[in-house]
């Protein structure tokens, strides 16, 4: 077999991995990619043997060898010198060997008697060193924050765009020594082949920054839902049966001497169904932003879509107690029915709050024992939570014969959490009454659930291709869904109008 045909079965074997690892859309084994590496090099080396005539490449003389001949000694004594922290300009301005570059960074270890490295460890896991490192550099050229950035991130601070690709094709093993003279449109095309190459740098850059970008984005977009609606986990996208709940047991008899004891069937009461969907949106990092160097796609988009889910799940769980729809009883959540409304709406007041304190203490299960709620959470709106700390942070209060008398409610500070989110305001909308509400803590009721699938509340993010469009795309989706379990343990004021002047 002659090289050129060894350097097509080559190509292909390494072809065939490639297209396993697309064709089931993970990344390569570990063993893909020893073997991969292994397959680059023997294939690199056919391919310094071999001209396009098929003769020996050693033949070829003059200007273009010895250009790349510099450009292959430069970039390898930059390489090296940037893993140990040293500077290469000197080694490359003086013409030193990547040999005597080698000896000169060992020999400075031993005489600081520092960790000896011998360059094995360049592989894959010195790939992902790099990978993380750009990612992170991105993320922080971006302006967002990340806690432990990888070592090496900020030396990709100042990294524009192409740069960052140029470097990325060059450690993936293509031909870049004239990259640096070409536009960053004709760079972005070269990258659009790699976008399924599953070994290939630099879409995974973008992934792990967009992915480190988003997880920032989503812990600190600012929500109130969770404060006060339970949370469960569901294995699918099925209706699912909720738990049973048992019922009270019958009281307890006296037995008498050698009598017997009754017996007693405890009663349960079914729950509605809990159910999941998926909830997503999908943004590109665009041909124009990558030649305009726009970083903000790695930070700031990926950021506003992390906030968008967030709020998309507040506005939904706020709308359950604005809309008082007709839950499983077919009675709506905040009806006279169940007990759990104030007839007419106000302001919050001590007098008005007590009501409501009443009837969420004295509410009672399906068989009419008494459950014993303890309050747990206020929800205000905006315009509402002045009066309320008032209330609660008051040693005293000024009674009807103009005395000080004790607060009954400042023992309940501590106890009380008081929740305010505009979210309530603009879903009421303008000149509209404005409601709050009493909820119970979580351990004495179910009221409001929002399931996760198998319990990742954590936006996932997956780069797809669409087709027409002109740049990197990535899906954003999360699995969620809200129930109302009971109404038993929310209180509802319909409020008052606020007036803002």
């Amino acid at each position: 077999m002659g090289d050129k045909e060894k350097l097509k079965e080559l190509q292909a074997k390494q072809q065939r991995i490639l297209d396993a690892a697309k064709g089931e859309q993970r990344d390569m084994t570990d063993a893909e990619k020893s073997e991969f590496d292994e397959l680059h090099r023997q294939i690199e080396e056919l391919k310094r043997n071999l001209d396009d005539g098929g003769q020996p490449k050693n033949t070829l003389e003059g200007g273009e060898r010895a250009v790349e001949n510099e450009r292959q000694r430069a970039v390898a004594i930059a390489e090296l010198c940037r893993q140990h922290g040293v500077d290469s300009a000197d080694y490359i301005k003086n013409n030193k060997t990547v040999e005597e570059v080698q000896r000169d960074i060992l020999d400075k270890l031993v005489r600081d008697k520092g960790p000896i490295h011998t360059g094995i460890e360049v592989g894959m896991d010195e790939a992902d060193k790099f990978r993380r490192a750009a990612a992170d550099g991105m993320v922080l050229r971006g302006g967002v924050q990340i806690e432990k950035p990888a070592e090496g991130s900020r030396d990709f601070r100042g990294t524009s765009l192409k740069d960052l690709a140029i470097r990325c094709m060059e450690r993936d093993g293509e031909d870049v020594k004239d990259l640096i003279l070409r536009s960053p449109d004709d760079i972005y095309g070269m990258l659009c082949r790699q976008f399924y190459n599953p070994s290939a740098s630099f879409p995974a850059i973008m992934d792990q920054a967009i992915n480190k970008a988003y997880v920032e984005g989503h812990n600190k977009a600012p929500s109130t839902f969770d404060r006060w609606v339970k949370k469960g986990t569901l294995k699918d996208f099925k209706s699912t049966k909720h738990e049973y709940i048992a019922g009270p047991a019958g009281e307890f008899y006296e037995v008498p001497e050698n009598g017997e004891i009754k017996h007693d069937t405890p009663r349960d009461i079914k729950r509605p169904n809990r159910q999941i969907k998926t909830w997503g949106r999908q943004f590109t990092m665009s041909r124009q932003a990558f030649i305009n160097d726009d970083i903000g796609f790695l930070s700031t988009i990926p950021a506003r879509y992390a906030a968008a889910a967030r709020r998309t799940q507040n506005k939904q769980a706020y709308n359950i107690l604005i809309k008082n729809d007709k839950i499983h009883d077919d009675i709506p959540l905040f009806d006279t029915k169940h007990n759990n409304i104030i007839k007419t709406g106000t302001a919050p007041t001590r007098e008005v709050f007590l009501k409501m304190l009443l009837k969420l203490q004295m509410m009672k299960d399906e068989f009419g024992e008494a459950i014993n709620i303890r309050p747990a959470k206020i929800i205000v709106p905006v315009g509402y939570v002045f009066d309320m700390f008032t209330m609660f942070n008051s040693p005293t209060i000024q009674t009807s014969e103009n005395t000080q008398a004790a607060n009954p409610l400042y023992n309940y500070r501590s106890m009380i959490e008081i929740i305010e989110d505009a979210t309530i305001n603009a879903l009421v909308g303008d000149g509209k009454a404005a409601p709050w509400f009493l909820v119970g803590a979580a351990d004495d009721c179910d009221g409001v659930w929002v399931d996760y699938l198998n319990g990742d509340e954590i936006p996932k993010i997956r780069r797809m291709e669409a087709p027409g469009t002109l740049g990197y795309v990535w899906d954003i989706y999360l699995d969620w869904g809200f129930t109302v379990v009971d109404y038993r343990g929310l209180i509802k004021n319909p409020g008052d109008i606020i007036v803002i002047e």
